[in-house]
């Protein structure tokens, strides 16, 4: 599905999303270790800031994405919060 976006079409079915994680306290390596083990995360890094990790995500469709956010990623006990990011470019 191509939108427009900043008055400029944009592909949405590229279909990637950046994670922004919010861990339990010194639990970030491990949610790193958990997310690379998942398919559909293309990358996981801890960083600085007001998040512990970013997460790349990729899937067929954004229903695909939601479905790793809320099924696989969510539920694993060290993430805190989440905040998803689609990919407009």
């Amino acid at each position: 599905m191509v939108v427009v976006w900043r008055g400029e079409e944009v592909n949405l079915n590229d279909n990637k999303a950046f994670l922004l994680i919010e861990t339990r306290v010194g639990r970030a390596t491990e949610a790193v270790s958990a997310l690379k083990q998942l398919e559909g995360v293309k990358s996981a890094d801890t960083v600085t800031g007001s998040y512990d990790v970013i997460a790349v995500l990729e899937g067929e469709s954004l229903a695909a994405i939601g479905d790793l956010v809320t099924s696989k990623i969510n539920p694993i006990p060290c993430i805190s919060r989440s905040v998803t990011c689609i990919c407009l470019d």
